[in-house]
């Protein structure tokens, strides 16, 4: 599997050692200090990768905010791909998808206490949330996708990588899909090293860990996706678990994430009627797309069919003016969540719980 994914162009590889250059120039221009890193008066945890999309960083975003915001208020900082808004947008309950991005607005449905904002400029959107008048009470920011934004020194940098893709066997882009070379993980407090199987053998660990070839002060966990309960994109009723579909059920996956490999795999293990329509990451859909799901929906037997897509994609397909009634009822939502292996889940929480405390206003304003 994880070979399937790994697809090297060679014949772009002068273009990729351009590419090379001009990043290895601006990591060293940040490192000599030509360009200012800068740090904030609150907790900032970093969570991104080296390469293009698909290491699963809204779910761990999502477990990092079921974590905090038991005790802290937390707010989330994302840059917004593809929104149609400009410049810092602080998410409200109403706030349409199309104005702050789809992973975003997932996240504000999902935990609406959170302060939710979207700034392509980061340094600019952390001071926002930084003022009361805005974000009343920040305690903590996660910085979505900013793992190359260095112009914000966050201090913890948690980085994820794709054990379908490993980044020791990826190349730059547009050779391969990393943003810069593997030496950036050297930046990284932690390394996640995310989808993993569920039951890997002692010697898979011992070989990771050789692979990663991470500094002492560097921590290395291991998770893997599970599923949560399926529920119905529209008009609430019943939810059950994916093992709970009956095996004559004809099921039409629709997704637009970058490696719905594993969750195409995951449904074949339990059903074997799987009918795949997958577009690109965070796809706009279109009137012909909506036509192509109902279509292919249509074409599956009468009384044993059904849709199921993502979190992420399902506020894009609920909110299509185009989207047919006579299909809404059969649209499911699968969502995905992140688990811990080799008992590290109590590990890597006191590390975040941790860090948060020691740096959080009130902490300082005791010491002071």
């Amino acid at each position: 599997m994880a070979k399937d994914l790994i697809k090297i162009n060679k014949w772009l590889y002068p273009a990729s050692w351009i590419y090379g250059a001009g990043v290895w120039l601006r990591n060293k221009l940040f490192d000599w200090g030509y360009y200012k890193e800068r740090s904030f008066d609150l907790p900032v945890i970093c969570i991104g990768n080296l390469t293009v999309g698909g290491t699963g960083k809204t779910p761990h975003t999502e477990y990092l905010i079921k974590l905090l915001q038991k005790n802290f208020q937390v707010a989330v900082l994302s840059r917004g791909y593809k929104r149609k808004s400009k410049g810092f947008v602080l998410a409200q309950a109403n706030t349409p998808v199309h104005q702050i991005g789809d992973e975003p607005f997932q996240m504000k449905q999902k935990f609406p206490n959170i302060h939710m904002a979207v700034d392509a400029d980061r340094c600019h959107g952390i001071e926002q949330l930084c003022q009361e008048s805005i974000a009343t009470g920040t305690d903590v920011i996660l910085l979505d996708d900013a793992f190359q934004h260095r112009y914000v020194k966050a201090g913890v940098n948690i980085l994820l990588v794709d054990y379908n893709r490993m980044i020791t066997e990826d190349t730059l882009l547009p050779a391969g899909r990393m943003r810069e070379p593997i030496s950036g993980k050297d930046r990284a407090h932690i390394v996640i090293i995310t989808k993993c199987p569920k039951e890997m053998k002692p010697m898979e660990y011992r070989v990771l860990q050789k692979q990663m070839n991470l500094y002492a002060f560097q921590q290395l966990y291991y998770t893997t996706l599970d599923y949560g309960k399926l529920f119905p994109l529209f008009n609430g009723g019943r939810e059950y678990s994916m093992q709970q579909i009956h095996p004559a059920v004809h099921i039409l996956l629709v997704t637009g994430i970058a490696a719905p490999q594993v969750l195409e795999e995951d449904l074949l293990a339990i059903n074997k009627n799987i009918h795949t329509l997958a577009y690109g990451d965070h796809h706009d859909f279109t009137e012909q797309d909506i036509l192509d799901i109902e279509r292919q929906f249509l074409e599956l037997p009468e009384g044993k069919r059904m849709i199921i897509t993502t979190e992420k994609d399902s506020v894009r397909i609920a909110s299509h003016p185009q989207l047919p009634e006579s299909i809404k009822p059969y649209i499911y939502v699968l969502p995905i969540e992140i688990v811990f292996l080799q008992d590290q889940q109590e590990m890597f929480n006191k590390y975040i719980l941790d860090y948060v405390r020691k740096n959080s206003r009130n902490s300082r304003l005791f010491e002071g």
